[in-house]
């Protein structure tokens, strides 16, 4: 990541100038980055490609030729470094000026014109009202997960007298179109691990019983599996007693065993609440500073999106298409999805930045690689690798920003959901349509006007 020192100049209608100067290092390495991809691209007899000496290289195109190539080709990431660094963030292509450098040796300075997002106004978020659920555990969730624990140690029992049903252990062979074969496949049916047409298929077989099942694969083309069914077992599950506790535990007792699966539940369900209201506190405050984020970052914002999701789907093996066909939506109501998602993301990251400006929040060296060895096995490692990519910046910030979240939370009004959802009910003079929204009809067209 390029080293450089930066000055913010504001100018009028949400632009800024920044003043950027470049450390002779990473001029140099701009300059020899230049030199190799003009050597590898020029053709010099005597010399094969990318092998022309630097004088030689000179010689033919120049040393304007050069400069002008190193810096063309990397003033782009220079502005956006330090932009991160100056916590802007610019809405258009910016308006470069500078002087050619004379040497790889000095300092190279430009200065880099732009609008950027306006910094929200903040109210005073102590005023706003964030609702906040409980966390209680369910009865049921309490009771699935004891029979969760009784399914791990559950005995397996033949059965003859009665076809597959969902839930059996059965050891299948399956042939497929191609003749590869998978020869005495024990699965539980019910843990997602065939697919849905061939699971569903091989239920209602018996043993002994062979039939064609056809199945679609996750290129989308369809094909048909021979399977067998060679043996059906069922599980009998324990009794929920103090002997499951003691075999399946550290307690002596099933009451022991409860109170720890309550006490497990409960601390991962007041996590979730705290992590949902702390998202509630940030779109609070952004709906009340009535941020309205720049277009470009928003779309910016969602294509990382799409891709990050594009991504996700392809490491398990699902095209976005088959993604598609599977939630029954359009790429179009997708990507305006992903879209209110960046838009609200955005919102926030703004709210957030303006918090942390206004609290005076900064995060140094120290903390945040303290910070990062808490979370990672080897963070000599992650750390060197992160100030390498230049992502180093990226953590810092986003632990910034946890930082001015941390305060929110702590300080807006908490009220109970049930209480906020009643409120909402109720009429205000606000929710009132104002008249310009009444549809009338009219004889002539037979449409609505305003």
């Amino acid at each position: 990541m390029a080293r450089m020192e930066t000055q913010v100049e504001e100018l009028p209608d949400n632009r800024v100038r920044l003043q950027v100067e470049v450390e002779p290092g990473d001029v140099r390495h701009a300059v020899e980055h230049a030199a190799s991809d003009l050597a590898e691209s020029l053709k010099i007899p005597g010399f094969r490609k990318g092998k022309v000496p630097m004088p030689v290289l000179l010689a033919r195109v120049g040393r304007d030729r050069l400069y002008a190539e190193a810096v063309e080709s990397h003033i782009g990431g220079w502005f956006r470094s330090a932009a991160e660094r100056s916590r802007i963030r610019p809405v258009a292509q910016p308006e470069y000026g500078y002087d050619p450098p004379a040497s790889a040796d000095e300092t190279f300075r430009f200065t880099a014109t732009v609008a950027v997002q306006p910094k929200p106004e903040l109210p005073d978020w102590s005023e706003l009202e964030v609702p906040y659920a409980e966390a209680e555990v369910p009865e049921e969730l309490v009771e699935r997960e004891l029979d969760a624990l009784r399914s791990s140690v559950a005995e397996l029992v033949p059965i003859e007298d009665r076809p597959v049903v969902d839930g059996d252990t059965i050891v299948v062979d399956l042939v497929g179109e191609s003749g590869e074969a998978q020869r005495d496949y024990v699965v539980e049916l019910g843990q997602g691990r065939l697919l849905d047409e061939l699971e569903a298929g091989l239920v209602g077989m018996s043993i002994g019983e062979t039939k064609p099942i056809e199945a679609e694969l996750a290129d989308g083309s369809m094909t048909s599996i021979e399977a067998t069914v060679k043996e059906i077992k069922e599980k009998v599950l324990p009794p929920l007693d103090d002997e499951l506790a003691r075999s399946t535990s550290e307690f002596e007792t099933l009451a022991d065993l409860r109170a720890d699966v309550e006490s497990r539940l409960q601390a991962a369900l007041e996590v979730e609440a705290e992590g949902a209201f702390r998202q509630e506190a940030v779109r609070a405050l952004a709906a009340a500073a009535k941020v309205e984020a720049s277009n470009p970052l928003v779309e910016a914002r969602t294509r990382a999106l799409l891709q990050g999701l594009a991504l996700s789907l392809e490491r398990r093996g699902v095209s976005l298409d088959t993604y598609l066909q599977v939630t029954g939506g359009s790429a179009d109501e997708l990507v305006e999805r992903l879209r209110a998602e960046a838009r609200d993301s955005v919102a926030g990251e703004l709210v957030l930045e303006a918090a942390a400006d206004k609290l005076g929040i900064d995060v140094f060296d120290e903390e945040l690689e303290a910070e990062i060895r808490e979370r990672v096995e080897d963070p000599d490692e992650v750390i060197a690798q992160l100030r390498e990519s230049g992502r180093f910046e990226q953590e810092r910030e986003s632990l910034r920003l946890s930082h001015a979240l941390d305060r929110i939370a702590a300080e807006v009004k908490r009220i109970p959901a049930d209480l906020a959802a009643a409120r909402e009910k109720l009429w205000t003079p606000e929710k009132e349509p104002a008249p310009t929204d009444t549809k009338l009809w009219t004889p002539a067209g037979k449409e609505s006007v305003s």
